[in-house]
């Protein structure tokens, strides 16, 4: 027997509000985080320390992760032309 889950009007309510774009930003972020092929290596930076206080900041006030914004710009680097 599957598990039957339940929303409560206010949570429908929000998510009458999500715009597409956020919808398939999760999915690809939900595919891509279960993807077997897909392995993270952790690693070790040096940088100066004000500048990843500056960047962490920044991400807290548009509500990204600070690792998954710094995950990003690498893949957008790396698909310039």
């Amino acid at each position: 027997m599957k598990p039957v889950q339940y929303f409560d009007d206010e949570y429908l309510e929000r998510c009458r509000n999500v715009k597409t774009e956020a919808i398939l930003e999760y999915l690809e972020s939900f595919r891509l985080m279960n993807s077997p092929s897909v392995k993270s290596k952790l690693i070790s930076i040096k940088m100066p320390e004000s500048l990843l206080i500056s960047f962490r900041r920044k991400c807290e006030l548009e509500d990204v992760k600070y690792q998954t914004q710094i995950k990003k710009l690498m893949e957008q680097w790396l698909r310039r032309k």
